[in-house]
C-alpha cells in the first residue's frame, strides 16, 4: 500500500534528523511507498528532482520515503498540494492520505481539494490546539479562533480526525467536531534502546530545558525562576525566533553566566544525551500537543516539572513520577529548588518517571497508527 503525507515538517531537508526522520524510517516498514508533500525549503543546495527528494537511510525494512517541497513560498502551496499530489496519485496511485493541519490550515485545505479531484480518503491530524488552552501571543490568540472557526469543516470531507491526547479529544468534540470521526492515537513514540539510562551523560548543570524557542514555550518564565535561584545553572537546547531575545534577557537580568544557549542539535541521540546532563528537565509551555521532549527526559529516568498541557496531566502524577507547576517565576522557583535541595525525592521521581516507556513503546504505537490510516481505504 502506498501513503500521501501533507505535512508542514521539512526538518528532514533542512538536515534535523529529529522526531519525524525517526518516525518516518519505522513508518516506512509498513509501507511500500511514502511520498511526503510539504514547504518550500530554502537550501540552494536540495536536490528535488521530479520524483521527488529521496529519504536517504541505512534501514533497508520498507518502501522508500520521496519529500515533494513547494518551489515558492507558503502562499503557494495549496495550489502545490493539489497539483503535486494530483500527478502523484496518477502515477503511484496512492491508497489513502493523511495531513497534519493547523492554522491557518492551508494544508487542509489543498488535502480537501485533493481529495475532490481523486476520491482518495484522507486523514486530517490534529495534533493540538494553537493556543490553547492559553495563548502566548496575538498570533496564537488568532489560531485558536481559526480553529474553533474551522476544524469543524476541516473535518466534513476527512475519513477520519486523528488526534493524539485526550484534551484535544474532548475540546474538538464541545467544538462539535463530530464524535465519530475522531480517533485518539498516540504520537508520542519513544524508542526504549535510545532511552536507555545505561550512557547517562555526566551531570554538568542543574536544570535543562528544550524546545522551540518561540513564547508559549515559557523559557522566559524560567530564566526568571533562575534568577532567583542563586548558582543553579540551566542549559537550554533548541533555537528559535525568541533565541536572541532570550539571549539578551538572561545578560539583563545577570545569569548569563549560569545560562548556556546550546541551539539545535543533529540527532535525537545528541538531544537525549545534552538533556540528561542536567539534574532536573522543565517544561513549561502554555500549549502543547505533547510534548514528546519531557515524554523522552521521563524515558531516560530524570525527575521532570511540566505544566499541565498536552498529554502531560494523563501521565504524570504529580509527586509520584513528576511535578506540575503553573509556570509562573516564583512556582517555577519554588520546584526546581526543592528537587535540588531532595536527592531521594528526585530519585523517587526518576525511577518512577522511566515506566513512561512501557506505555509509549515505538514500534507498537506505529504498527497503531499505520494500521489506522489503512482502515480509510
Amino acid at each position: 500500500m502506498k501513503l500521501l503525507m501533507i505535512s508542514g515538517d521539512r526538518s528532514i531537508l533542512q538536515g534535523k534528523l529529529g522526531a519525524f526522520w525517526y518516525t518516518l524510517q519505522e513508518m516506512r516498514k509498513h509501507w511500500d511507498r511514502i511520498d511526503v508533500i510539504c514547504p518550500y525549503v530554502s537550501e540552494k543546495s536540495l536536490d528535488v528532482s521530479e520524483s521527488g527528494h529521496r529519504l536517504t537511510s541505512d534501514v533497508k525494512e520498507g518502501g522508500e520515503v520521496f519529500f515533494h517541497p513547494c518551489p515558492q513560498s507558503l502562499l503557494f502551496q495549496i495550489p502545490w498540494i493539489v497539483n503535486r499530489g494530483k500527478n502523484l496519485i496518477q502515477q503511484h496511485s496512492h491508497d489513502v492520505m493523511t495531513v497534519h493541519d493547523y492554522p491557518p490550515f492551508y494544508n487542509g485545505v489543498g488535502a480537501r481539494k485533493l481529495h475532490k479531484l481523486t476520491s482518495v480518503p484522507y486523514v486530517v491530524e490534529i495534533h493540538h490546539i494553537v493556543g490553547w488552552p492559553k495563548a502566548a501571543s496575538l498570533s496564537e490568540l488568532i489560531g485558536r479562533t481559526m480553529s474553533r472557526l474551522y476544524l469543524r469543516t476541516d473535518a466534513k470531507e476527512a475519513s477520519a480526525v486523528r488526534v493524539v491526547n485526550d484534551a484535544v479529544e474532548k475540546q474538538l468534540r464541545a467544538w462539535n467536531v463530530p464524535w465519530r470521526k475522531i480517533e485518539n492515537i498516540s504520537s508520542f513514540y519513544l524508542d526504549r534502546d535510545l532511552l536507555s539510562t545505561a550512557h547517562k551523560s555526566p551531570v554538568s548543570y542543574d536544570v535543562s530545558f528544550c524546545g522551540r524557542l518561540v513564547a508559549n514555550k515559557g523559557l522566559s518564565e524560567l530564566l526568571d525562576a533562575i534568577q532567583k535561584l542563586e548558582g543553579v545553572r540551566l542549559l537550554v537546547i533548541g533555537d528559535g525566533p525568541e533565541r536572541i531575545k532570550m539571549e539578551q534577557k538572561a545578560k539583563t537580568i545577570g545569569i548569563d553566566g549560569r545560562v548556556t544557549f546550546l541551539g539545535w542539535l543533529p540527532t535525537q541521540e545528541a538531544v537525549i544525551g545534552a538533556i540528561q546532563t542536567a539534574r532536573v528537565f522543565v517544561m513549561n509551555s502554555k500549549s502543547e500537543g505533547g510534548p514528546r521532549v519531557a515524554l523522552e527526559a521521563m524515558a531516560c529516568g530524570m525527575p521532570v516539572i511540566v505544566t499541565e498541557v498536552g498529554v502531560m496531566p494523563e501521565v504524570v502524577k504529580d509527586g509520584r513520577n513528576g511535578l506540575f507547576t503553573t509556570g509562573t517565576a516564583d512556582d517555577l522557583a519554588g520546584k526546581i529548588s526543592g528537587l535540588l535541595k531532595n536527592e531521594m525525592m528526585r530519585d523517587s521521581l526518576a525511577s518512577e518517571a522511566s515506566k513512561v516507556l512501557d506505555l509509549y513503546e515505538r514500534s507498537k504505537l506505529i504498527r497503531q497508527y499505520a494500521d489506522f490510516l489503512k482502515q480509510q481505504t
